[in-house]
């Protein structure tokens, strides 16, 4: 069956990038969305596709044109680098709250990793053309660009230093504690074979990692390919990346991205689930 997503990509002049459908959904779930003025959102809303990504949709392949731009409402999309010896790791997760490809306001560009979902999930798609032509346009569009801009390049340094520096124990609890912020409840539909390759590590050692987690009770079971997780014992098995880099980036959002007052019966949605029930950092 042809895909609607690939119907769209190749009206850009682009190739098909994997398993995606055609999503039912509605609203602005996207973070980035969701704090652009009812006006500005106009400049884009009308050249929106709704589509769903299943697990392992390959959104886009390093050295691809960055076109079209992703805005997720849901589900998690792994950024994946691959390495000289055919090995893969990942360098960032991105969910509601980022874009996909919206670096592409800088002018046509090839993107430098594969975007994979590793969550089931919907976004809105817009051609980089008509982003960058909304980007001219309004001061608030390029506001949460750079917003989010500031937010990826900061993962990306806590990661860098975090697979330099942290065991793999550590840097597994973090991952899942991400993949957790975007996923709604406590069994991640994860694979052992996606988190070695979230890690950058054989399976071997995510078995055995898994296990360690298992025993300090993070994990209490990780079978059929879902990860079931106690969110307490996890945070306490990771890292001090996760805790800093959250919070400095849902202050960030917070405090500079300037939501509009919703509308009656709507909320805004916080940058991540976790910061859903506190107010922002001041």
């Amino acid at each position: 069956m042809v895909n609607e997503i690939d119907g769209f990509r190749r009206s850009l002049g682009a190739p098909s990038q994997g398993s995606v459908v055609t999503a039912h959904c509605a609203g602005t779930g996207n973070r980035l969305l969701a704090a652009l003025p009812p006006a500005d959102l106009g400049l884009l809303t009308p050249y929106f596709q709704k589509v769903s990504f299943e697990p392992d949709a390959v959104l886009v392949r390093s050295g691809d044109e960055l076109d079209p731009v992703y805005f997720p409402h849901s589900g998690a999309i792994a950024f994946m680098l691959d390495m000289p010896d055919g090995q893969t790791v990942a360098t960032t997760l991105m969910g509601r709250e980022g874009a996909l490809a919206s670096f592409s306001v800088l002018g046509p560009s090839l993107s430098s990793v594969t975007a994979v979902a590793r969550v089931a999930g919907t976004a809105s798609l817009i051609s980089a053309a008509r982003f960058r032509a909304a980007f001219a346009q309004s001061a608030a569009i390029r506001n949460i660009v750079q917003v989010h801009a500031r937010a990826v390049l900061l993962q990306l340094q806590h990661v860098a230093a975090c697979n330099a520096l942290h065991r793999v124990d550590g840097r597994m609890a973090r991952w899942l504690l991400q993949l957790h912020d975007r996923v709604p409840d406590g069994r991640l539909p994860v694979t052992h074979d996606a988190l070695a390759q979230l890690l950058g590590v054989r399976r071997t050692t995510v078995t055995l990692t898994m296990s360690k987690l298992r025993e300090a009770g993070a994990v209490p079971s990780d079978r059929r390919g879902f990860v079931e997780i106690d969110r307490t014992r996890l945070e306490k098995a990771a890292c001090h990346c996760y805790a800093l880099m959250q919070r400095t980036i849902d202050r960030m959002y917070c405090q500079e991205l300037a939501a509009p007052a919703p509308a009656h019966g709507e909320q805004n949605i916080p940058a991540l689930r976790r910061t859903a029930d506190v107010a922002c950092p001041r």
